[in-house]
């Protein structure tokens, strides 16, 4: 799945998967009965951060190096928002040092009375020191609430920090996680304002990368340019080839309306363009902007202070109760909705729907470090009075868009009651009850979810020759005649009657929709073996876009797995290997020099239950691919792409990103 850049696939080696490791002095230290106040352990400031980074970036994997990027940068926009910057470059270079420069008032030089140092160290060597708590100086603030600039430096091999303000330019410059080593100084004159912060992730700390992903730092930089309507972002990447454009520039003045026309490209609008209310009430600002289009799907994207809190919470709930609340008094009003009819549900008025919800807030609460979820409950009553008051205002100044939304949902209400009628055969009672399935599920003895491992195959040649070569006590085949359909063209009915679906849902135990329990999962590997040419592709294609929009708890669980079957068999004399790759094939030639026979596998089925088990579902022996999401919002828009109905966007992307190969001599 070459093509889904934002699905993670991480490959595991199965025998390394499940292993831990130990250090052996800490369980053979003598025990004692001593416990005293010698035996605690006081870390303070940057050692902390080092010792314990995951308590203030979440992780030090990819998203935790990108996570520095976004805590200097935070720092300029919390600038732009208070009105005294306007521009902000960010800069990746070929060793992935970064640099990010706005246009703000720079920070301050002066001695701090109570550190007795500049400011200016100050701000990136003490933890909890900034101008972010009282609100005097910021408004409204991104970051990690004083913390962000000393954990980034805290976290960096080195940081150069230049601050251009009252005439001079200052530059200071910390080495080994944060420690001084070129205090405040002046360097010369300027007659610019400003802070410009330089570092290099520390690889002592980020194990996993220190490489900068370009598409990541591209995609949230430009939402950040949305989400602040005017701001200027300019982001240079220096290790870009010298035949494609280094740097890119990121403005929207319509704001969030942009972003949701942004975010609606390859779909068909039933509105002539996305609706915009924005407010303000008690130092809140609210802004929230919509538009439907014809699809099934629905996307709300909701923001606190430019945070994504992709768990929704107190801003999302105002939304989305006042979105149905609104349509449904409108529809009534208007004798859209009859009164045989039921109320529209949530469900109902957000189907087709893609919206953003982003509110600034002087004291945000959020569930947890990582901002997943806002808490305020103030929020929910103050996005309910500036959006409900506008939208009423809206519907009943244009009647034909009102109807047009009120319909929709009319639609959607009507799908979904035959859905639920189709989804009641999919209901499981017990493990062994099945009804008449087109593709018969071989279970496996264990009824241990964690040991338990289900292979989606597809047709009777490879689900017969894996049934024969499996481990009966913790391996289940599935079978799927033929391709299943493709969810994101299909409506709700269409769906749930479909065989191979039902099929999939009863065996895997967790229901769908309302009736979903992550915890009824009766397999805790769920893996795709499909073959490994363009049709196999396209397989597992169908069935990610099925498990992510009907199943995505069990992506994101880490429960999805690609199987990787060989392409070729090398065999020499008693010898014999497999080659997964075209490279790997190469190396075995090299290797049998002459006299070797090749084969090639056109499909599962055309190796013995043997091979397949050795190859492809032995867990001492076989790699897997998991899939995780990365970022979601990057994922609804490939599968729409991908699997919509429009063709051009889907045309575009493949001539973009395909590869061509040279045929290979066997």
């Amino acid at each position: 799945m070459d093509e889904l850049d934002n699905l993670e696939l991480e490959e595991t080696e199965e025998n390394e998967e499940f292993s831990t490791s130990v250090n052996v002095e800490d369980v053979t230290k003598v025990h004692t009965d001593h416990y005293g106040a010698e035996d605690i352990q006081v870390l303070e400031g940057m050692e902390a951060v080092r010792k314990r980074p995951g308590m203030y970036i979440a992780s030090t994997s990819a998203s935790g190096l990108h996570h520095l990027v976004w805590e200097i940068v935070d720092n300029g926009i919390d600038e732009a928002v208070a009105g005294f910057a306007d521009e902000i470059d960010v800069t990746v270079d070929d060793e992935n040092v970064i640099t990010v420069k706005d246009n703000g008032r720079g920070v301050p030089v002066d001695i701090h009375p109570k550190t007795g140092k500049s400011a200016a160290e100050t701000i990136y060597t003490e933890l909890h020191a900034g101008g972010k708590f009282d609100g005097s100086v910021y408004k409204m603030s991104s970051g990690l609430h004083g913390v962000g600039a000393t954990v980034v430096n805290a976290l960096s091999s080195w940081m150069e920090v230049i601050s251009e303000r009252d005439g001079h330019a200052y530059y200071l410059r910390f080495e080994n996680g944060g420690h001084t080593v070129v205090p405040l100084k002046v360097i010369g004159e300027s007659a610019n304002h400003g802070t410009t912060v330089k570092f290099k992730a520390d690889p002592a700390i980020f194990r996993e990368t220190t490489v900068y992903d370009h598409n990541t730092l591209r995609e949230h930089l430009r939402e950040l340019a949305f989400l602040n309507k005017g701001i200027k972002i300019v982001f240079t990447d220096e290790r870009l080839e010298d035949d494609q454009e280094k740097t890119e520039v990121f403005q929207y003045k319509g704001g969030i309306k942009e972003y949701v026309g942004y975010l609606q490209k390859g779909k068909t609008t039933i509105m002539p363009e996305p609706l915009y209310f924005e407010g303000e009430e008690d130092d809140i600002l609210v802004e929230v902007a919509f538009q439907y289009n014809d699809g099934f799907n629905r996307y709300v994207y909701c923001y606190c202070n430019n945070v994504n809190t992709h768990e929704g919470g107190t801003h999302e709930e105002g939304f989305r109760m006042t979105l149905s609340r609104v349509i449904n008094k409108y529809g009534r009003k208007a004798g859209i909705l009859k009164d045989k009819d039921e109320n529209l549900t949530g469900d109902d008025v957000r189907e087709g729907i893609v919206a953003i919800v982003s509110v600034k807030h002087p004291n945000p609460e959020y569930e947890g470090q990582t901002k997943t979820k806002l808490g305020n409950s103030e929020v929910r009553k103050i996005v309910s009075n500036v959006f409900g008051t506008q939208f009423e205002r809206y519907l009943m100044e244009n009647p034909k868009e009102a109807r047009v939304i009120v319909e929709k949902g009319l639609l959607a209400s009507n799908a979904r009651q035959a859905a639920k009628k189709a989804r009641e055969a999919t209901r499981r009672k017990s493990p062994l009850e099945f009804t008449a399935l087109p593709g018969k599920l071989r279970d496996c003895i264990s009824r241990n979810p964690e040991e338990s491992e289900i292979f989606i195959v597809e047709g009777d040649s490879a689900g017969g020759s894996a049934t024969e070569g499996r481990n009966r006590r913790t391996q289940a085949i599935l079978p799927l005649r033929g391709k299943i359909l493709n969810v994101e063209k299909a409506g709700m009915h269409r769906i749930f009657d479909n065989a191979e679906i039902k099929t999939m849902i009863t065996a895997f135990g967790t229901g769908v929709g309302e009736d979903f329990n992550i915890d009824k999962l009766r397999y805790h590997k769920v893996i795709i073996m499909s073959d490994a040419d363009v049709d196999g592709a396209h397989i597992r294609i169908l069935l990610l876009t099925f498990f992510y929009r009907f199943l995505r708890p069990i992506i994101e669980g880490g429960y999805v797995y690609f199987a990787q079957p060989p392409l070729f068999r090398i065999q020499k004399g008693k010898r014999l290997d497999y080659a997964y790759s075209d490279e790997q094939l190469e190396d075995l030639k090299k290797i049998y020099v002459d006299k070797y026979e090749i084969q090639r596998y056109k499909g599962l089925g055309e190796m013995d239950a043997d091979q397949l088990f050795e190859t492809t579902m032995d867990p001492e022996t076989r790699t897997l691919v998991k899939v995780n999401i990365e970022n979601a919002m990057e994922a609804d828009q490939v599968f729409e792409m991908l699997m919509g109905e429009e063709v051009e966007p889907r045309k575009a992307f493949i001539m973009k990103n395909a590869h061509f190969v040279k045929d290979i001599d066997l």
